[in-house]
């Protein structure tokens, strides 16, 4: 609370730093006639030398307050009743701080009340000092800042570098994080892959993590049923829903709609990228898969489950409807208008130039949406959990419950769990063969889009 104050002053008295430093730099360029650079660039050169500074010594400070605060309260004489075991100590030390942090919190040991007086003493100790660091480290930045304000100062360089180095280090999160996602995949794949065969992983018809204490893991982890649910719902069965809906929803817009019903269809047609996916899931659950199921029995299927591949499949696919609509439409409309205009001109009718002339052109635009669709599909959850059933199942009825990849990994991570256990690990080797594969699929949809580009530049 305390820390968030003093930041909010901190981001005040750079605005003020940087109205000083303008109406400075202003006087500045009155009286000497010329500048290296513009007033503002002083201001916002002044800001950061307030703001920076200050932000970094709340990012340090807030790194090491929790170790002096917990050393403190260690020290206290209270402290000396705390069990040796690290784990328990460390629940007891969790409960004074949420204590401490809010009095109303209910302790599950009588030790935690009496730790969170000292808890909360030492926490605003320590508060007031790093918001003391704080102040004086915008204030000594400031008046850095403010000792360079002369005319021949090139604050518009210093800015600019500034700026530059934000945006590097916006890139560089995104890129660190994506190698701290595929790090910690590796790593605890890796630990599972340590009691499981791969290969085992990889080609075994069995999955029952269920039975993981038992003597031989690699008959229990046989991963292909998963991996054929997923690729049954979500690259079949979604696919022959959205593929062709997508296509012909293209063309019409692109082809044969006026401009005010594009306008009007469109983005309706777009609305169903912005559903929630939990919603298309109850939607699967309490419509779609109660029809599938009286269908089925209407056929002569004994005993049909709610639950199918089916229900799932075909809702993923009018989720994913937009994706394929979207870049089909982009790609038809990049098709150079001179070609269409030649086929007309040649005699052709409107449909024979859409089949023969349009869609072989945009046909590389239109598989990269493919692909990027799939790839959406392949990694759903909300629809499978809902809709497609918990059974680890090699079948092509689509009347059948089965399973996916998501589905599995939401199930071994969630509940009281062993992390270290095959069964909890499993999952991680399951989320990076998905992985693999969206990446794969994206990298592939990439290329047939730069290919697309290329074509018609």
């Amino acid at each position: 609370m305390i820390f968030t104050a003093v930041l909010l002053a901190v981001f005040g008295l750079g605005l003020v730093g940087w109205f000083a430093a303008r109406a400075r730099a202003r006087l500045l360029y009155t009286g000497r006639g010329s500048m290296h650079s513009m007033p503002g660039y002083h201001g916002w050169h002044m800001a950061l030398w307030i703001v920076a500074p200050a932000l970094l010594a709340w990012g340090v400070w807030s790194a090491i307050m929790p170790g002096l605060v917990e050393s403190a309260v260690l020290a206290d004489p209270a402290a000396a009743q705390l069990p040796p075991d690290a784990m328990n100590r460390a629940a007891i030390l969790a409960d004074a701080n949420a204590i401490a942090s809010n009095p109303d919190a209910v302790a599950f040991n009588p030790l935690s009340n009496a730790l969170a007086e000292p808890m909360r003493a030492a926490q605003q100790r320590f508060g007031l000092i790093g918001s003391l660091l704080v102040v004086i480290a915008a204030l000594a930045g400031g008046g850095y800042g403010f000792t360079k304000l002369r005319a021949g100062f090139p604050a518009r360089t210093q800015v600019e570098r500034a700026v530059l180095g934000l945006l590097l280090t916006a890139s560089l999160m995104a890129i660190l994080t994506t190698f701290g996602i595929v790090a910690s995949l590796v790593f605890e794949a890796g630990l599972f892959f340590r009691d499981v065969s791969p290969i085992a992983f990889l080609t075994g018809t069995h999955w029952a993590p269920g039975n993981a204490a038992g003597a031989d893991l690699n008959e229990n982890f046989g991963a292909v049923p998963l991996f054929w649910g997923t690729i049954y719902i979500g690259a079949v069965i979604a696919m022959l829903v959205a593929i062709p809906l997508g296509l012909m929803s293209a063309i019409y817009l692109t082809q044969y709609a006026s401009g005010r019903i594009r306008k009007i269809l469109k983005p309706i047609l777009e609305i169903l990228a912005g559903i929630p996916t939990v919603v298309y899931g109850y939607f699967a659950a309490l419509t779609v898969a109660p029809i599938i199921r009286d269908f089925a029995g209407s056929m002569g299927m004994a005993n049909p489950s709610t639950e199918s591949a089916l229900a799932a499949g075909l809702v993923m696919g009018v989720m994913i409807i937009p994706f394929v609509s979207s870049m089909a439409d982009d790609a038809l409309a990049a098709v150079p208008r001179a070609m269409s205009d030649g086929s007309l001109a040649l005699g052709a009718t409107k449909s024979e130039t859409i089949k023969k002339v349009l869609l072989p052109a945009a046909l590389p635009g239109i598989v990269a949406g493919v692909m990027l669709a799939i790839s959406r599909a392949i990694g759903e959850t909300m629809i499978v959990v809902m809709a497609a059933g918990a059974a680890a199942r090699l079948s092509v009825n689509p009347f059948d419950s089965m399973t996916t990849v998501t589905y599995q990994i939401v199930q071994l991570l969630t509940g009281d769990q062993e992390f270290n256990s095959p069964k909890t690990l499993s999952a991680f080797a399951l989320g990076l063969v998905l992985f693999i594969v969206t990446l794969i699929l994206n990298i592939i949809a990439l290329r047939v889009v730069k290919r697309f580009r290329e074509a018609y530049d």
